[in-house]
């Protein structure tokens, strides 16, 4: 990993909160993620189980968390399983972790090599009466591949049908909604890498650069400062490509007159950020491009203000969409008419500001909450409304990232990072 090492203590309060959670005398189950291939002997990158790493820190492929609070062995309440490392391993793919360096990672003092865990669950399973098994359950999730997590619970129930079996993913979505002080920082470390990435494009910005050069100055930025890496699929979008929401070619150049549209974010430490910035390709913008800009730049502002304790994402979505149409009436683009005459299933607003504004961030961009559930301090959540215009090849989206606090506004994570004109034709013209 590239990433500083996260001090253990705050895996070790993880797996307290969530044990604090299961039934009595109940096991839980996490497997990381697999490796998967792409042809011949390739690879796509691993990537670990958010759920796993949240509970453990363990950043590596072939490793088992398991959580048996009642267990009457007091040294199995906690158990990892990892791959065995040796020499060979070590020269080949690099050492992973020993025993000794698990419990300096997790806090876990029971670690068990992956080739035992059969034995040692079978003696675990005549112990415990519910075993929770770890599903995917967010609410944009879709799922063609079968999972690690998956396939272990098809064995699992075979081997050991008689026993009752929960579902983690109550539990863990409540816990990680809401972020740990730690979690902040890593979150906070994500948004500073991202802000270096941007004021590196903003000296870099030119006509007839490719979006892909743009994405490349970014990627160059996040990976020299310990960040693996993009936190999800770059959107580098000018002109027209601004108005296509997942835009993600990145192949065209960036013409003179040109606004680009760059919704981009810095991972650190498996811990996102997400931010959305649009730029004048030749330096400043037009007249039109600042009315729109600036009329997305108020409704974001004004939206933040209501991420507050007790706030419900529905209703606060509709309060949202209030902003926007006064913003769309001021700019012209829709009428007192169309407001009338609109179906509230999908108001006059939507035919320039057609997604959702907000949504859970931390160890995933599209974080675990449950949407329908008020809004509580400690919650991260993005603010990205935006006006997409393909008749006059300009689409713009702000998109900042907010910590709910007590009481009284969010912070703001990215308040760094230049969004008023003002500040990004200044910079642009060093």
């Amino acid at each position: 990993m590239k990433y500083l090492p996260i001090d253990k203590d705050l895996f070790v309060k993880n797996r307290a909160k969530f044990s604090n959670e299961m039934a009595a005398n109940s096991m839980a189950i996490f497997n990381s993620n697999d490796i998967y291939p792409i042809s011949a002997d390739s690879t796509l990158p691993f990537a670990q189980h958010r759920d796993i790493f949240y509970l453990s820190g363990v950043d590596q492929e072939e490793s088992v968390l398991v959580l048996f609070p009642d267990c009457p062995k007091k040294e199995n309440r906690e158990i990892l399983f990892l791959k065995e490392t040796n020499a060979h391993i070590a020269v080949w793919e690099g050492e992973k972790l020993t025993k000794e360096k698990a419990l300096e990672t997790s806090g876990i003092a029971t670690v068990y090599w992956l080739q035992d865990m059969e034995k040692v669950l079978f003696e675990l399973m005549t112990q415990a009466d519910i075993v929770y098994v770890n599903t995917n359950e967010h609410y944009r999730a879709s799922i063609e591949t079968e999972t690690r997590d998956a396939r272990f619970i098809k064995w699992l129930q075979k081997k050991y049908p008689a026993h009752t079996y929960k579902r983690c993913q109550p539990i863990i979505q409540r816990l990680r909604s809401v972020k740990e002080p730690q979690e902040i920082e890593m979150i906070q470390k994500a948004c500073d890498i991202t802000e270096k990435g941007f004021k590196r494009v903003l000296g870099f910005m030119k006509p007839d650069v490719m979006e892909f050069e743009v994405e490349a100055e970014f990627i160059h930025e996040f990976m020299r400062n310990r960040s693996a890496g993009f936190a999800y699929s770059p959107i580098i979008g000018s002109g027209y490509n601004a108005c296509v929401l997942h835009y993600v070619e990145n192949n065209q150049a960036c013409k003179a007159g040109d606004v680009v549209l760059m919704d981009v974010g810095a991972e650190y430490g498996n811990y996102a950020s997400d931010m959305t910035r649009c730029v004048p390709v030749s330096g400043t913008f037009s007249e039109r491009q600042k009315q729109v800009y600036n009329a997305v730049l108020r409704v974001k502002n004004e939206a933040a203000k209501m991420l507050v304790p007790g706030t419900i994402w529905a209703d606060y979505h509709i309060e949202v969409g209030k902003l926007m149409t006064k913003e769309l009436l001021g700019l012209g683009l829709i009428s007192k008419e169309d407001v009338a005459n609109e179906d509230p299933s999908w108001p006059a607003y939507k035919k320039y500001f057609m997604h959702g504004t907000s949504h859970h961030m931390g160890l995933d961009t599209h974080d675990y909450g449950i949407l329908t559930e008020p809004m509580v301090a400690g919650m991260v959540f993005t603010v990205e409304p935006g006006i997409y215009i393909p008749d006059e090849n300009l689409g713009i989206r702000l998109e900042d990232d907010y910590v709910i606090q007590e009481t009284g506004e969010p912070i703001n994570l990215m308040k760094n990072i230049p969004i008023e004109i003002e500040d990004i034709e200044k910079w642009m013209a060093q």
